[in-house]
């Protein structure tokens, strides 16, 4: 963010200039939310004029005044508006100049890299639970994570991404028993749909027959103590889920460095949990043993009957993490209705001292719903997001056999482009909204061309990629000749392309994709009404024109590469 800082600097040497004492940290500098009030403006002299007893309005003159005096080379114009904010007008050949570092890709990385300075950041992201197809409840965390992870890593992070899958527990204890009362099939012969099935009907079957919850609390208790028949029927669960895990994670395009399931740390529970007692920071109750804190219920260490919980293993994950990969933060994307959870386990590592330097974070997200609420495994009304794929495919399909430049493909190009199409439209309709709200799947919003949606993106960098192809200058990096005229369209677009950077910093400060999902759009939006209002391919203007196309698709193909999407070059 060297324009901020430029700018932070013009600004204490203008104010020092007026013997007035001024710390960086008073300066707050923003985008507007109205173009024609600058590229950059502050309320420096609002905050200061209030301490200092001056007029602001004033203040913000001789401000202005100086900056004046003082110069700079990124700043055109400096202008004073409302009851004191500085605006600051950016030089275009300085914008120019900054949109020729992200037209040359590698370059662009290479100094986004320098801002992690090697620091190691582990992400857990997509857990889903075995005995269960993927659901579309779990997309949320997947795509999130990995875009998370993404941002990161072209930050300069070493990044590591942690699969933590949901295969411990009393629900396993439920699913053993369900296979022993009601399957008929051979364990190797059970399928994903079937453990599913068994696992819905333990649950209405509960309803009426409370005995069953005891008879799954028994099961798992016998699965902790290394029950032979139990294991097996535990471990042929887990092999049919990591089959169906794999098939789903191939379709998203996501590729998860480890897959440490909740059972990895069953041989390292009793060494946490006579550390966590030693610190003497738990206590009995009932015959189990919790933690206790000050301002939220106590979390349960171990059960009456000595089995340990999901709070146990979580302490014992960060132990493990910790002690293997020594990072400067840990970040969890994990659904909002953990949020009491993790602000145990986080309190709870801390009183232990088992903080990275960083932090510990959760991302908490909000569902995906259905029209009609929520999703439930139990009441078997859960969503595959192995179907909500192959709809996608449908419905992309659909656009393709409309489309003209549909008829230039071949059949691998076009079945490629319709699976890259499906993909990038669900993940996108997933990732352009703040991680914390829930979103609604809707279908003509999801894959509309036209609208705020991945398929819109995907066409924008085609419609570039087309017009490139058609020039010689498509390889062009710089602009040695900036133009007497700069039309409004072509403002527009070099008023975005400087924005990319901070933007990254941005979403990975807020742990929010959806910044950069918002920010492609913007650029989109602009490169399409430039290209609607201006002939790009033209001899007195061509050079500049390709730079703004190339600078387009160069934002949007590394963008999208964040959010997990790929790009398509026929569309």
């Amino acid at each position: 963010m060297k324009i901020v800082k430029e700018l932070k600097k013009i600004l204490i040497e203008s104010v020092k200039a007026l013997e007035i004492n001024i710390k960086e940290e008073e300066i707050k500098i923003e985008h507007p939310g109205d173009v024609n009030f600058g590229d950059y403006s502050t309320n420096v002299a609002m905050v200061l004029g209030k301490v200092n007893k001056i007029n602001p309005k004033e203040l913000a003159e001789s401000i202005r005044s100086q900056i004046s005096d003082i110069g700079s080379q990124i700043v055109e114009k400096v202008e004073v508006a409302g009851a004191g904010f500085i605006n600051f007008y950016l030089k275009p050949e300085f914008l120019i100049k900054e949109a020729e570092s992200i037209n040359y890709e590698i370059e662009f990385k290479n100094k986004l890299s320098k801002n992690g300075n090697g620091k190691t950041m582990v992400i857990d992201y997509s857990a889903p639970n075995i005995a269960k197809p993927f659901g579309i409840g779990h997309l949320r965390s997947t795509d999130i994570g990995q875009a998370i992870y993404n941002i990161y890593k072209i930050l300069g992070w070493n990044c590591i991404g942690d699969n933590h899958i949901g295969d411990w527990g009393t629900q396993y204890g439920k699913l053993v028993a369900a296979i022993k009362k009601w399957n008929k099939k051979e364990l190797n012969d059970l399928t994903i749909d079937d453990l599913e099935k068994l696992y819905v009907k333990f649950h209405k079957e509960a309803e009426s027959d409370e005995k069953l919850i005891d008879e799954g609390r028994d099961w798992f208790a016998k699965l902790e103590k290394g029950n032979k028949e139990a294991k097996e029927i535990w471990q042929k669960c887990i092999d049919i889920s990591l089959v169906e895990f794999d098939r789903v994670y191939e379709m998203l395009g996501v590729k998860i460095d480890f897959i440490h399931g909740e059972s990895f740390y069953q041989d390292k529970l009793e060494e946490v949990t006579k550390k966590i007692i030693s610190k003497g920071i738990t206590k009995k109750s009932e015959g189990a043993v919790i933690v206790e804190f000050k301002n939220m219920p106590p979390a349960m260490l171990q059960k009456s009957n000595g089995t340990t919980t999901y709070f146990t293993r979580d302490m014992a994950t960060i132990k493990y993490r910790l002690e293997n990969w020594n990072p400067d933060l840990i970040i969890y994307e994990v659904g909002n209705d953990q949020e009491l959870h993790f602000r145990q386990v986080f309190e709870t590592a801390k009183m232990m001292g088992w903080t990275p330097s960083e932090g510990l974070v959760h991302i908490a997200h909000g569902l995906i719903r259905w029209t009609t609420g929520k999703f439930s495994t139990r009441k078997g009304d859960t969503i595959h997001l192995s179907d909500v794929i192959d709809k996608a495919m449908e419905k992309a399909e659909e656009i393709a056999n409309k489309s003209v430049v549909d008829k230039k493909l071949s059949a691998t190009e076009k079945e490629e482009m319709i699976k890259s199409v499906a993909i990038g439209a669900i993940k996108f309709n997933d990732l352009s909204s703040d991680p914390r709200r829930d979103v609604i799947f809707d279908w003509e919003k999801i894959m509309s061309l036209d609208g705020d949606s991945g398929p819109y993106l995907q066409y924008t960098y085609a419609r570039g990629i087309s017009v490139l192809n058609k020039t010689q200058l498509k390889e062009q990096k710089n602009i040695n000749k900036i133009p007497k005229e700069i039309n409004a369209e072509e403002m527009a677009l070099i008023k975005e392309f400087y924005k990319f950077e901070e933007k990254i910093m941005e979403a990975s400060e807020r742990y929010s994709p959806a910044v950069i999902a918002e920010y492609l759009l913007s650029v989109a939006r602009k490169y399409n009404e430039f290209y609607a209002k201006n002939r790009i391919i033209d001899e007195k203007q061509e050079n500049f024109r390709i730079f703004l196309t190339k600078t387009t698709t160069s934002i949007l193909h590394t963008g999208l590469h964040l959010l997990g999407i790929k790009t398509i070059e026929k569309m």
